[in-house]
């Protein structure tokens, strides 16, 4: 079975084409498309094997876009299969599925309605999505969709963890109450965890940390998600790339009536220039905080002493909350790749049996690794993120319940 992966961003799509086997995958292509609707729109390519090509035209929407990557996989001196008829069906990432969806769907006028109702709530993340399942309508009507939600692995979160203390009403109006992000990769790597230590997953106590970008923390107990650092929106919990994370609803009311600004401009305040870029001034680039903070950088320092403490809190909170941890999991591309993060993070853990193999964790890029000392009561791991092979998985596992009806 081929399944084409698609994630649509608001201006960008990322795909990957998959062949599925019983017991086995492999990715036939993968690229990205840059700029829709923008000047120096271009599409990234590359099938197994092959160096990248760069292709640049005037894509002006997602549709386009789409056309662009399927006339790419089926050309013959970059494609990867001979025509679009052996596509068997499309994954999509959609990010909020809100409390309708705890799991994988078949897309359905009935599932498009239902994420189109989200929208309120994911104005950045679903419109885009939803473009994406449209063109794919329109361009191949005849080839199943399944949609896989950010949220839905979160969904077993009990209500002390996801209900915020304001009125009632105001949850059952509006459904705002914390939701919780990058479950298709905290669900992903939790479980390649434990298939890598041969260990029951519903059994364990886990803490994954996706460490990216955008940054969340997952407290996973007997194979379920039971709290995580992101709430009704990505922005809350961590210090992120361009995201303030936690801060006093009290301090956002305060900047917005000193600063004279709207809901709009605080949104993007809070959202776009805050986080590292806003405490260090330099980058939303951890590598490039690095290397000023190297340099001697005050702003650079405190900036990764700040973002280095919060995810330490939440790991504690959750240790808590869980009564113990059995492992510990480092994702995301400043997870895999960010050894100095992991060891400050890990630095003092040792009361609750996190005790860091210096060794084995220095110099350790994006390799699934155990970086714990061998006598520490908790595993200590870098799992490198897969989330586009759970939607390619999640589809292929739905699609073929469908043939079997």
């Amino acid at each position: 079975m081929k399944i084409l992966v698609l994630n649509c961003g608001s201006s960008s799509i990322k795909y990957q084409l998959f062949s599925m086997k019983e017991s086995d995958w492999s990715v036939l292509a993968a690229g990205v498309v840059e700029k829709i609707g923008l000047k120096g729109s271009f599409l990234k390519h590359q099938t197994t094997g092959n160096e990248k090509v760069l292709l640049e035209g005037e894509i002006l929407d997602h549709k386009i876009g789409i056309d662009y990557i399927l006339g790419v996989i089926v050309s013959e001196r970059h494609g990867c299969v001979k025509s679009l008829e052996e596509i068997d069906a499309v994954g999509h990432r959609v990010v909020h599925g809100g409390e309708e969806f705890n799991t994988s769907v078949l897309i359905t006028n009935d599932v498009i309605r239902k994420i189109e109702e989200c929208i309120d709530i994911a104005p950045l993340h679903n419109p885009p999505n939803l473009k994406g399942i449209e063109a794919i309508n329109q361009i191949l009507p005849s080839v199943p969709q399944v949609a896989v939600f950010d949220t839905a692995f979160h969904q077993t979160m009990p209500k002390e963890a996801y209900m915020y203390a304001i009125p009632l009403s105001l949850y059952k109006k509006h459904g705002v109450r914390r939701y919780g992000f990058h479950g298709t990769s905290h669900r992903f790597v939790s479980k390649r965890a434990c298939e890598i230590l041969g260990v029951d997953y519903t059994t364990q106590k886990i803490i994954s940390c996706h460490l990216g970008n955008g940054a969340s923390v997952c407290a996973i107990k007997n194979g379920e998600s039971i709290d995580t650092s992101m709430g009704f929106t990505p922005l809350e919990g961590l210090v992120m790339g361009t995201r303030a994370g936690d801060m006093d609803l009290g301090a956002a009311t305060y900047i917005m009536e000193k600063e004279m600004i709207g809901t709009r401009s605080a949104s993007v305040l809070f959202n776009k220039h805050s986080g590292l870029l806003g405490l260090t001034g330099i980058s939303s680039d951890m590598r490039e905080i690095i290397a000023a903070a190297k340099e001697g950088n005050a702003q650079a320092i405190s900036g990764l002493k700040i973002y280095n403490y919060r995810i330490k809190k939440f790991i504690g909170s959750y240790a808590a909350a869980m009564g113990g941890v059995d492992i510990l999991i480092f994702t995301g591309g400043i997870g895999e790749n960010g050894y100095a993060t992991r060891s400050e993070v890990c630095k003092d853990l040792d009361f609750i049996g996190i005790e860091m193999d210096e060794s084995a964790n220095d110099g350790l890029n994006g390799e699934e690794a155990i970086i714990s000392k061998k006598s520490a009561r908790v595993k200590v791991m870098v799992v490198p993120t897969n989330e586009e092979l759970v939607i390619a998985q999640d589809t292929q596992s739905i699609v073929e319940e469908l043939a079997n009806r």
